[in-house]
This record gives C-alpha cells, sequence and structure tokens, in this order.
C-alpha cells in the first residue's frame, strides 16, 4: 500500500519588519498633518466650537482602535510600496492648492484627510491598504462638512412639519422657513435643520454597520438607512415639539427642554434604527487568506524602499504646500479703495436718507458702498462689495456673508431661490431673496462678477477665483445686491429691480471699472 504525500499547512506568522515599517508609516502621516499646520489647526478649532462636529475629537482614536483589533492579521501581510498611491497624493496636494486658493477651508480639510490614506498606500502597498479601507476611510468623517445642506433641510423640515400640522387638522400659514398656527408663530432656524442629527447618524451608523455586518450590501444599505432615518425622525421632531407646546398651553417645549426632547427622541430613534439592524447581522471573518496563500506570496519590500516612499510621499505633498505659500509671499495686499458711486442714469436720482435700517453683511470686501436712488415713487438700494485680493478673512464667496443672520431680532429672511430677471438685464440668473421686519419687506436681487462674469453659482465663483490665484492671475470680484420695499405681491416689486439693472448697469460697471484699476 502506497501513501499519498499531502503539502504540510504552514501556519502564518508576522512578516519580519512591521513594526519598523508600521511607524514609517505613523512618521507619515504625522509629517503630513504637522506640514499642513494651519488646515489641521482649522479642523481641530472647528471640532471644539461646534457640537455638530465634535465628534471629530474621536474619529482618529476610532480608526486607530480598528486598525489595533486586526494587528495580528495585518502583520502576516507582507508590505510593499505601490508608487501609484505617489500619483494620487500629487492630485490630492493639487486639490488642496486650489482650495487654499480658493478660500474653500473644507476643501483644504478634506485633501489633506484623503492624503493620508494616500500615503499609507504608497508605503505599504495595496493588499495591506484594502485590508484597512474602512479605518482608513473613516477618517473622512472627521473632516467637518455638511453646512451646505443646511437650507435644504431646513426647507424640508418646515415643508414636513406644516404637512403634519394640516394633516393633524391645525390651520397653517407659511413664508418660506416661518409658519404661524392660532397660537403664535414658529420658524425653522439651523439648529432645527437636523445636520447634527444627520451627521451624528451617519457617524454611527458607517462605525456599527463595519462592525456588524461582513456583506458590503449589508453595510452601504444601513450606511444609506442611517442618513434617510435622522432626516425623517428630525421632522417628527419639529412637528411634536410644536405639538407639545401647543397642547401645554405653551408652557413646554419652548427652552431648554426644546433641545431635550430633541436629543432624547433621537437617541430613542437611532436604538431603534441599531436594535432592527441586529437582526441581519453576520458573524466575523479574517482579513488575511489562508495560509497556503500566505506561503506562496512575495515577500516584503526591503525597509529602505518603504522609507523611500515615506521620503517620496512628503516631498510630493509638500509641493501644493510650497507654491501655495510662494503665491501667498508675493501677493500685494491692497490699500485705500474706494468706489464711487455709480451715476443716476435714465431718471434715476440719488437719495441722501435711506428708506431701509437694513444692508447685507459681507466680510472683509477691500471697498464697499451703499447707494440709494429713487425715480417717481420707486426706490432701490444699491450695495456694492469688492475684494482686490481674495484671502482669508477677506472671502467674496463664504458662509459668513449673508442677508439676514439667524435669530436676528428684527429681519428675517423668508426664503432664497434663483430666478432669471427678465429679457434684457445682466445679469442672466440673480439669487432673489424675501426679507421682512416688523414696519418693511424687501425684494432682494445679488449676483457675483468676477474677472467681467457674472454668477450666482458659489461652485463656479470659487473654481474660477482659484484658478485665477493658481496662475498668478489677478482674482478681483465684486459683490452687486439691489433692494427694493414691497407691501404684497413680489411680482409687484420685481418690475422695479428689473427696471433698475436696465437702467443703471452702465454706471455701475464703470465704477467697479473704476476701483479696479491698478
Amino acid at each position: 500500500m502506497s501513501a499519498t504525500l499531502q503539502p504540510a499547512a504552514v501556519e502564518p506568522s508576522m512578516v519580519r519588519g512591521w513594526p519598523a515599517a508600521a511607524a514609517l508609516a505613523i512618521a507619515t502621516v504625522v509629517a503630513l498633518l504637522l506640514i499642513f499646520y494651519s488646515t489641521s489647526a482649522s479642523t481641530v478649532a472647528i471640532w471644539e466650537r461646534s457640537e455638530t462636529y465634535t465628534h471629530g475629537f474621536l474619529i482618529f482614536p476610532i480608526s486607530a482602535w480598528l486598525i489595533w483589533r486586526r494587528r495580528s492579521e495585518l502583520a502576516r501581510l507582507a508590505y510593499r510600496p505601490d508608487w501609484r498611491g505617489l500619483v494620487l497624493l500629487l492630485l490630492l496636494s493639487a486639490g488642496w492648492l486650489f482650495a487654499h486658493s480658493g478660500g474653500v477651508l473644507v476643501g483644504e480639510q478634506l485633501m489633506l484627510v484623503a492624503m493620508l490614506p494616500a500615503a499609507v498606500w504608497t508605503l505599504l502597498g495595496t493588499r495591506v491598504v484594502r485590508a484597512m479601507a474602512f479605518p482608513l476611510g473613516f477618517l473622512l468623517l472627521a473632516v467637518p462638512m455638511g453646512e451646505a445642506l443646511i437650507p435644504h433641510m431646513m426647507t424640508f423640515t418646515a415643508n414636513f412639519t406644516v404637512k403634519a400640522l394640516q394633516l393633524t387638522g391645525m390651520p397653517v400659514y407659511q413664508e418660506g422657513t416661518f409658519f404661524t398656527i392660532p397660537s403664535g408663530e414658529w420658524s425653522v432656524v439651523e439648529g432645527c435643520s437636523g445636520l447634527r442629527y444627520l451627521i451624528a447618524s451617519f457617524t454611527l451608523g458607517c462605525l456599527y454597520a463595519y462592525l456588524t455586518y461582513r456583506s458590503n450590501t449589508r453595510r452601504i444599505l444601513f450606511a444609506l438607512a442611517s442618513i434617510v432615518v435622522p432626516v425623517i425622525a428630525n421632522g417628527l421632531r419639529a412637528y411634536m415639539i410644536v405639538m407639545i407646546a401647543v397642547l401645554s398651553d405653551m408652557k413646554l417645549a419652548l427652552g431648554f427642554d426644546h433641545l431635550i426632547y430633541g436629543w432624547v427622541f433621537f437617541g430613542v430613534v437611532m436604538l431603534l434604527l441599531f436594535w432592527i439592524g441586529g437582526f441581519w447581522r453576520e458573524d466575523e471573518k479574517s482579513i488575511v487568506p489562508s495560509a497556503q496563500v500566505l506561503a506562496h506570496d512575495a515577500p516584503a519590500a526591503p525597509l529602505s524602499r518603504v522609507a523611500l516612499a515615506a521620503l517620496l510621499s512628503i516631498g510630493v505633498a509638500l509641493s501644493g504646500y510650497a507654491y501655495a505659500a510662494w503665491l501667498d509671499g508675493h501677493t500685494v495686499l491692497p490699500n485705500g479703495l474706494q468706489i464711487a458711486p455709480p451715476v443716476p442714469a435714465n431718471g434715476w436720482t440719488l437719495e441722501a436718507a435711506p428708506f431701509t435700517d437694513w444692508h447685507p453683511h459681507y466680510v472683509g470686501p477691500d471697498a464697499q458702498r451703499a447707494v440709494y436712488y429713487r425715480k417717481g415713487t420707486q426706490q432701490v438700494m444699491l450695495y456694492l462689495a469688492y475684494y482686490s485680493t481674495q484671502r482669508q478673512g477677506a472671502e467674496q464667496i463664504t458662509s459668513q456673508n449673508y442677508m439676514i443672520r439667524q435669530k436676528d431680532p428684527e429681519w428675517s429672511n423668508l426664503g432664497e431661490t434663483t430666478i432669471a430677471p427678465g429679457a434684457g438685464t445682466q445679469p442672466a440668473a440673480v439669487i432673489q431673496a424675501r426679507l421682512r421686519s416688523t414696519p418693511q419687506r424687501l425684494l432682494v436681487w445679488r449676483w457675483n462678477q468676477l474677472d467681467g462674469r457674472d454668477t450666482t453659482n458659489d461652485y463656479l465663483a470659487k473654481w474660477l477665483l482659484a484658478s485665477a490665484r493658481v496662475v498668478g492671475a489677478r482674482d478681483d470680484g465684486a459683490a452687486i445686491v439691489i433692494a427694493t420695499p414691497y407691501a404684497g405681491d413680489v411680482e409687484q416689486a420685481q418690475p422695479v429691480l428689473r427696471e433698475f439693472m436696465r437702467d443703471m448697469q452702465p454706471s455701475i460697471a464703470a465704477s467697479l471699472r473704476q476701483v479696479a484699476q491698478p
């Protein structure tokens, strides 16, 4: 009888040099965070001052823990630098440069955090990064982003609440995010938008899905549920707050307990979401291939090659920062710019006394001017803000520039939309806002002008600004705002602004050209 020889099972063991390779990867990550210190510091500053993004302090420790819990399995994978990571690092460094040049802080932060997985990929290779894909991707949740969703979420919450109240049989009158019921007036402000709940839910949902499921399909579905559920829950929360206040004769849910009810409700919703998601949990499996596969795997790269990859990663990432520093060092700041009042034309005359106490809020313009005009019974305010050199604290496109600040004691913004002002006018589109105070209502049109190009698209404006600055061209720009009082329907006020635009556009352009001269 002959015996059949069977290959002996190979017990996987740690690849030699892993502690040193891991130390080089960690050192490279720390070096990138220090090189882009201003971006790192701005991220931490937002974590500190905003409750919406306080969770950012936990993201890096959680990511490190997720990697650490897999350390024995990761140590059996052969690390080999992948030079394709340098290409990704170069693109991300260029992305950071464009974001910095355009004054898009969240873009800087996103590009920096994305550089960290790219650097690890360059040093340790595709197989190792694939095994750490979620912990490295989880780092992106540290970026304080999502503020662009606030207006849309405020509108959704207001519409949801009004519809729920109407279904309950309560009469409601709605103007934008403001609505009035028999017991009083309510409004959906930024704090009621639900962004805080959405970000918290998505962060917890992603972590829960990764730890609970092995199937990527189930993970993605649960992550999507963690987005949809809090948005709907926030609408229900707002409706419940209103109903509690009404049923308690306006004694409850109006002060601090308003926030308490909201967080308690959110906690219950999340517990239910996790409980239901637990019915489909899956057992954990190893991230490392079988021992036989590992036995025939190519050996790990020499540590000298990993060190070279670390140096090249830092150098490539540094290129964008170095060029940005050179641009900043050659920036000439303007001094003493002034905007001359556009010359009245076609029957319009200047008025010395303002007809309103409202004016838009723009941060750090190099020159600004508010002028008031009259033509018969028609009145228009023109506001111009000119930015000669875009820089931190003096940005034409930023969330710090607004028509009405949140919780203003005098004025309310009833809503904004982009419209076409009408044939024969320039620009072709404006952002229309309806403003309200106790004695007055204003219809406001506004747009931006960059390099002679009119736009209402903030993303396009940022791209134009960044493109000009990166190539060393001038990045001058102006914000143009016109406003007129109205009593009834806004359609009665729109012809006033349309006529003003047609009559005064040449004069406005001449004033801006004058201030733009070197």
